[in-house]
Parts: C-alpha cells; structure tokens; sequence
C-alpha cells in the first residue's frame, strides 16, 4: 500500500473525529441515510469539501453506463466513505468500495474505507 499524504491523514483524522461525534450524539439504531446526512454536516462545520450521493458511471467498451452505482460521500475529491449501520460488515461492502476505487481511479488507502456507526448493545 502506498502511505498517506500529510493531506490525507489530516482528512482521516477529521473523518474519524467527524464518525465518532455522530456516533456520540445519535447513538444506535438509525437508518444509514441519517447518519450519512450528519456525518456529511459534521465534515463540512471542518472546513472540508463534501459531496453526497456521487453517481459512479461504468465505462466498458468505450460506453458509459448509468447503472445508479452511488459514492455515499466524497471528501475533498480524495476520499470516499461508505456509511454502514449494521452488526457485522459484509465481504460483499469491501467489494463495493474496491470497486468504488477502481471506477473513481482513487487509490486505496492503508486505512479502512467503511465507517460501521452501528454499535447494538443487548437489553
């Protein structure tokens, strides 16, 4: 893997913080979309650039597809977070992300690339 940027451990850093404060004040238990929306408001009060919902198009055979392949975030054009609210992170989502990746040319990071702000606790 190729190490971060001093940029890019700034951005990381503040995704965390940003991912922990949400977490914090909303706790458990509600749909990802919410999370996603207080996530992307917590990143830009940092003074980052956010982008929501970023449509992906699949380029094959010189042809460009609109298959509704979405980013939930993209941060300062460099990083892409996918927000998740379940118990246990399925193979299936680093796949997505790889695959996030590669259609966007951005390059994989030594860093997770999934944010889970789902933590159930047992009654």
């Amino acid at each position: 893997m190729i190490p971060l940027t001093e940029q890019e451990e700034r951005i990381g850093k503040i995704i965390v913080n940003a991912a922990f404060k949400v977490h914090k004040e909303l706790e458990p238990g509600l749909l990802e979309k919410i999370y996603e929306i207080a996530l992307a408001h917590e990143l830009q009060k940092a003074g980052l650039v956010v982008r929501r919902q970023v449509e992906i198009p699949i380029v094959y055979d010189g042809i460009v597809f609109d298959e509704g392949l979405r980013l939930d975030l993209l941060v300062e054009d460099l990083v892409i977070v996918e927000t998740k609210a379940i118990e246990q992170v399925n193979p299936v989502w680093v796949a997505q992300v790889l695959s996030h990746l590669k259609l966007t040319n951005k390059r994989r990071y030594q860093k997770d690339n999934i944010i889970n702000l789902c933590v159930l606790v047992s009654s």
